[in-house]
């Protein structure tokens, strides 16, 4: 795989995760549900850890929730998910902390927005509340700005400051400096406050590409804290994914990014680990990380009339992707498995013979048989009704049979 030179960066530990240095770019996700109704929040972090979220944030907004993050924790320790929660905290973050201790303990990370806190003289008081807090508990922060959220009088000073250049900047370039400016000011005040700087981790979140990419080079450029990368409001759908994707693999690339999320607004009854699979994606495909087998199948032409090798190649990818929980400490190093699912004879034969497993099932006018080729060698024909569920069993004996053998 692949290794980029990332950004120099001491690792923050949140929990079991390492974030930064030389660890891999960690993936995590947040709850839509009310924290304060344990029952749903615990079923989907379970949800969302299943599908490979190593961290989740939650909303921590009142007292109900506050009181409910022990329990939540105490549920999922008790169904074997060690998975860190983080607390998003906003307006209240300084009181339902001081309220609530356990709640303190209970999470292994808080999510502040230096925007969000408080105003004027207030708004250092509650950031010194919740930094003390952190201290007190040795929790880590994500100081997480939103260009939507910016602290106002920051944002006027720095305007100010630029008023008075012989070259003023362009307003972009000043929204930019303001969110930079008030992630960079609040963790030095956090250092100021006792928070080892190896605790630390800065975000600058913002909703345009562009903005987002110049905002995390110049952040990279003007520190060595890790950095958590996610365009926020990145829409629904493709939409979203084709946005996020757009900011974070530029970032990725240039080694800039220590922890990713992707922000998607839900589809109506859609689920919420979709922002999970379009992270792991990402990093899968830039050759970051491997999370589970990849499926490559060709988009179909002239050739494929039949929508049949569409439908198997669907059905393994998901098949593959369900099985990961077990199959990740069970059969160590199948998350690099590669299959091919071909529609005919003009490229399958040949992707075939480059993944670990490959079917080229017959185009229009060819002849109605299957070969299968593992590890570059044609093993065997497949016709007849139940090609599928044959093609899936091959599939699962050489995952038994080379996997098992690695661990062993």
């Amino acid at each position: 795989m692949n290794q980029i030179n990332r950004h120099p960066t001491t690792p923050v530990r949140v929990g079991p995760v390492s974030i930064g240095g030389s660890a891999p770019v960690a993936v995590q996700s947040m709850t839509n549900t009310d924290t304060a109704d344990v029952a749903a929040t615990v079923q989907q972090v379970i949800d969302l850890a299943r599908a490979g979220s190593e961290l989740v944030r939650i909303t921590v907004n009142s007292a109900e929730a506050a009181a409910a993050v022990p329990a939540i924790r105490a549920q999922l320790d008790q169904q074997g998910f060690a998975t860190p929660l983080i607390g998003d905290f906003h307006f209240n973050g300084h009181k339902l902390l001081s309220d609530y201790p356990e709640c303190a303990r209970a999470l292994a990370k808080y999510r502040i927005n230096p925007g969000n806190v408080g105003k004027g003289k207030k708004r250092d008081e509650q950031f010194a509340r919740m930094i003390e807090i952190a201290n007190e508990y040795a929790k880590p922060v994500r100081i997480g700005v939103n260009w939507g959220s910016l602290d106002q009088a920051l944002l006027a000073r720095v305007m100010d400051d630029n008023a008075k250049r012989t070259e003023p900047k362009d307003p972009t370039a000043i929204m930019h400096e303001a969110v930079i400016t008030s992630a960079l000011e609040s963790a030095a005040m956090a250092e100021q406050l006792g928070m080892p700087h190896d605790r630390i981790i800065l975000s600058c979140k913002m909703s345009g590409v562009q903005d987002l990419i110049a905002v995390y080079q110049d952040l990279a450029a003007r520190c060595d804290y890790p950095l958590h990368l996610g365009l926020t409001e990145a829409g629904m759908g493709s939409k979203g994914i084709v946005a996020s994707t757009a900011a974070l693999a530029v970032l990725l690339q240039q080694g800039i990014g220590d922890t990713i999320r992707i922000s998607l607004t839900p589809e109506p009854g859609g689920e919420r680990r979709r922002e999970v699979v379009v992270a792991q994606e990402i990093l899968q495909t830039m050759g970051l990380r491997a999370f589970t087998p990849q499926v490559i199948a060709c988009p179909g032409c002239g050739r494929t009339s039949s929508t049949y090798f569409q439908q198997l190649a669907k059905d393994i990818q998901a098949y593959l992707r369900d099985n990961m929980p077990l199959w990740r400490s069970r059969y160590p190093g199948v998350e690099n498995l590669k299959v091919a699912v071909m529609g005919c004879v003009v490229n399958g034969p040949g992707e075939s013979k480059h993944a670990d497993i490959g079917i080229s099932l017959p185009g229009t006018g060819e002849r109605p048989v299957a070969p299968v080729y593992v590890d570059g060698e044609k093993t065997v024909t497949l016709k007849g009704e139940h090609i599928a569920a044959e093609f899936q069993q091959i599939v699962e004996d050489y995952i038994r049979q080379r996997y098992t053998r690695q661990a062993s």
